[in-house]
């Protein structure tokens, strides 16, 4: 079954926007490495110095990339039916999923149990332990293993175009009419308001009760939010207007994004017994309201600014389109493993900083570049069949004697 869906247009500008918030998780989870917050190993010199600006994308970032993964699904469902679309999004999705967890993410989990807790296995051993689903590393809570630390993306992705897919299967034409309304609605000052009040009641009422796990089972505060923006994206793809509207309000967006965000800034640095108590639960929720519309207006500025100056194809964009998925798989096992081999060098923080974001970078583009060339590799990491003339010239040509002989 597929629906009745007038051409839609390439959002090219979209797949710049995916790109760079791909790759601002770079730049976010090297400042991991340096901040106060928990994570899998710590700079020596980890400090508050950067949080401010560590916060500029974290309440955003992620909700963007689901957004635009909903617009990428919502195209895709109207030229496949649901479940030629689920197959299809299933085997790029759950294959670099398990192949990530029993692959690529180990090394963070065997670099963080020999910083946190002085683990003095070879990795062969950790292995053996990790494959078992050992749950004996515990400092503050026990790490669980298997686990698919910064892959859960994929997981919630998966699971959110599963819904996706039986959506549009019982909905049928249905869907594009409900895209056709909510576009109609989503116009002038509500563009901004309505979706930023839906984020608002649910982390209002959600948030406290369900705090983030990123463990898919109980994690519904951000089921709620996740799922939210991905099936607006999803929807808003079929209304090729709406992103003109988008356009429109970039700076407007922007100016709400960066006041909140300035907002929260100085909430965070308030010290801890001003942020207690009955004055400061009488705020709590507004202030929860203020973190939803920065969010969703820095989601608008970013479509906005980029539909604006972004929205062309060439030869970079449908390389990095490409590139963007292995690279964000193989991003921070690479940065953890790097961050463990030169912690004992003691360079200076930023040079640090510095040689990390560069080396990540280049490694992430090597295994790219490498996983690319090799046709059994390719699903593993998101990508599609080999296309025809790299295939061709991979296959080693027959000299004219061996032809004749």
């Amino acid at each position: 079954m597929t629906t009745t869906t007038p051409s839609l247009p390439r959002y090219h500008f979209l797949d710049w926007v995916r790109i760079i918030a791909f790759f601002l998780l770079i730049l976010y989870h090297v400042g991991m490495y340096y901040v106060t917050w928990g994570w899998h190993v710590k700079s020596p010199a980890a400090s508050d110095a950067i949080e401010p600006l560590m916060m500029l994308s974290s309440p955003w970032r992620l909700s963007l990339l689901f957004l635009v993964a909903g617009a990428a699904s919502g195209c895709m469902l109207a030229k496949l039916p649901p479940l030629a679309f689920l197959r299809k999004r299933s085997w790029r999705l759950l294959l670099p999923l398990l192949f990530g967890m029993l692959v690529v993410v180990p090394p963070q989990s065997y670099c963080e149990v020999i910083e946190k807790l002085g683990y003095g296995g070879s990795y062969p051993d950790f292995m053996r332990l990790y494959l078992s689903g050992y749950h004996g590393f515990c400092q503050d809570g026990c790490l669980t293993l298997p686990t698919w630390n910064h892959l859960w993306f994929v997981a919630y992705l998966w699971v959110y175009t599963a819904l996706l897919a039986l959506l549009m299967a019982g909905l049928g034409t249905r869907f594009e009419s409900l895209a056709r309304h909510l576009g109609r609605l989503l116009s002038g000052w509500k563009i901004v308001v309505l979706p930023a009040a839906v984020l608002a009641l649910a982390r209002i009422l959600m948030l406290e009760r369900f705090p983030t796990t990123h463990a898919l089972v109980d994690d519904w505060y951000m089921h709620a939010h996740y799922l939210t923006v991905f099936l607006l994206g999803a929807l808003l793809a079929r209304v090729p207007a709406f992103w003109a509207r988008v356009e429109a309000l970039r700076w407007t967006a922007l100016g709400i994004a960066l006041g909140g965000w300035a907002l929260m800034t100085i909430v965070y640095a308030l010290p801890d017994d001003a942020i207690a108590g009955r004055p400061w639960e009488a705020v709590l929720y507004p202030l929860r309201a203020v973190v939803a519309l920065e969010c969703w207006c820095a989601i608008l500025a970013a479509c906005g600014f980029a539909r604006r100056h972004l929205d062309r194809d060439g030869p970079a964009r449908r390389y990095l389109t490409e590139a963007v998925f292995p690279v964000y798989i193989l991003h921070q096992t690479v940065i953890v493993v790097l961050a463990h081999a030169l912690k004992p060098l003691h360079r200076p923080a930023g040079l640090e900083a510095a040689l990390l974001v560069v080396l990540t970078t280049l490694l992430c583009f090597a295994g790219f570049e490498a996983v690319r060339r090799v046709a059994v590799l390719r699903p593993v990491m998101g990508l599609g069949p080999m296309p025809p003339r790299e295939a061709a010239a991979s296959v080693p040509q027959t000299s004219k004697a061996g032809t004749a002989a």
